[in-house]
């Protein structure tokens, strides 16, 4: 009897111990899924990590302005690109069979609605770029727009189309496809974001032929805004931690190769 009883309450602490760590593992679970990590690949490439899905935005070539950086093929569920460009739309190289998006419209996957909305990639309404695509999405509770090589100003249907996004990940270092960093302020004065991101400036991952300008730039337009940084080129963001009034500017340290 008590070798039994003995059994018994083993096996109960068993059941116990075994349903204590499912339950564990499905907190950790739900965290994972209640937060967004944003990684940062170079120029505008950047992995986005929660609510069970992987994005991988602007794959590119490494050459001029992206030379210097490792290479941006990581593995996805979903890769979305801003246009054909060898900076911002280099499929080649890309693990596995990722679902790609490359046209504006509105795609269901899973959870997840992406809505591209199309826009000219230069000052000429689009004669020698081409268009580009304005990505938007909510992704584990955190609403984010990535503008890619955005380089017309906003129109009122834009605006409606995209609303207010917690993340705004915008171009700011000029060049002939992209914003300046002028064009990028009244891009955000526009859209009022929570969190910026300024993406398509000057590295030292780039060569002598890059045209960009440097981040520096602009900063000095955004004096008042708060800036933080993070130092490993990744950032983990909970809809809880988003400022609840203001913006701030988020800067990566971006990847060498």
């Amino acid at each position: 009897m008590k070798r039994r009883k003995l059994l018994g309450y083993a096996g109960s602490g068993l059941g116990a111990t075994v349903g204590l760590g499912l339950m564990n593992r499905q907190a950790v679970q739900a965290q994972q899924a209640d937060r967004l990590t944003l990684r940062s690949l170079g120029h505008t490439a950047f992995l986005f990590t929660g609510g069970g899905q992987r994005i991988l935005s602007n794959p590119f070539r490494r050459l001029g302005c992206t030379e210097g950086f490792p290479s941006p093929a990581q593995p996805a569920d979903i890769v979305m690109i801003s246009s054909r460009l060898l900076d911002e739309g280099y499929l080649n190289d890309l693990p596995g069979n990722p679902q790609v998006l490359a046209e504006p419209g509105v795609y269901d996957i899973g959870s997840l609605r992406i809505q591209g909305v199309s826009a000219p990639h230069d000052r000429e309404g689009g004669r020698r770029f081409g268009t580009n695509t304005i990505w938007r999405w909510t992704q584990a509770g955190v609403t984010i727009i990535h503008m890619g090589g955005a380089a017309a100003p906003l129109r009122v249907e834009d605006q409606i189309l995209l609303g207010r996004p917690d993340v705004l990940l915008v171009p700011v270092g000029g060049g002939p496809k992209a914003y300046t960093a002028e064009e990028a302020v009244q891009a955000i004065q526009v859209l009022r974001p929570k969190v910026v991101i300024p993406t398509h400036y000057l590295t030292t991952a780039a060569n002598d032929t890059c045209d960009l300008s440097p981040l520096d730039d602009f900063l000095a337009l955004m004096q008042g805004t708060p800036v933080t940084r993070a130092p490993q080129g990744t950032l983990s963001i909970r809809p809880s931690d988003l400022p609840n009034e203001g913006m701030r500017i988020q800067v990566y340290q971006y990847p060498r190769a």
